[in-house]
């Protein structure tokens, strides 16, 4: 069972410090919910309980934090649009870490992503209250294509809320229904509600009692934990 956490844990923080939802450019403060479902995934049955189902992502002036909560553990991301750096926050069980990722790091990891082409169409859906617009991404990674469909709004934000994902960067707006697919687990999002309300200023402060580490080191760390 910790063996499966702690692989969980490392997954999502991987995944966390590879999605960014600040919104930039419209004076929007609130919060967007998203249902998370895994289409095709090979899971078993208990570790698919552990995986987070609803993903939240609160925004405020050029900061944003995202939430996923499973048994055991929550997850976080910050995102300092001014600085464009990020920050994973990982609870597990009471051990609490901080992964950091500057600006230059993450500018490095965008290299590693591939080339991405957009096609926005014409086709529109009504997601969570808002006409979205419908992109086909395609992806040549090595030679490698692959093809996704994702579905946004330019009434919450604009082209730089997707600054640091390869796949998504080129397009001009905030991602209501999109895909994340990576060797380890594919995951759908789509928005449920988005609420305009305000936020305190300390969601988007790194909380003192988190200790900073790397992935690196939290691998070293846990990894090796018994079952």
């Amino acid at each position: 069972m910790k063996k499966n956490l702690v692989f969980i844990a490392i997954l999502f923080c991987a995944f966390f410090l590879n999605l960014n939802y600040a919104i930039s450019g419209k004076p929007f403060e609130g919060v967007i919910t998203f249902k998370i479902t895994y289409p095709d995934n090979k899971f078993s049955e208990s570790q698919m309980a552990m995986f987070p189902k609803v993903l939240t992502v609160s925004i405020k002036g050029t900061k944003s934090r995202s939430d996923l909560q499973m048994s055991g553990m929550n997850t976080v991301e910050i995102t300092d649009y001014t600085e464009k750096t990020k920050v994973a926050l990982l609870n597990m069980m009471g051990q609490k870490y901080a992964i950091k990722q500057t600006s230059a790091e993450i500018e490095k990891e965008m290299e590693k992503g591939g080339k991405a082409t957009v096609e926005i169409t014409s086709e529109t859906k009504v997601i969570a209250g808002y006409t979205c617009k419908k992109a086909v991404i395609t992806l040549n990674d090595d030679g490698v294509k692959s093809t996704f469909e994702a579905y946004y709004t330019s009434e919450l934000g604009g082209k730089m809320a997707n600054f640091d994902n390869p796949l998504y960067k080129d397009i001009d707006g905030i991602l209501l229904e999109f895909v994340i697919n990576n060797r380890e687990v594919n995951m759908k999002f789509t928005a449920t509600s988005v609420e305009k309300k305000n936020l305190p200023a300390k969601d988007f402060e790194i909380p003192s009692d988190y200790t900073l580490t790397t992935q690196e080191e939290l691998k070293s760390k846990l990894g090796g934990g018994n079952e």
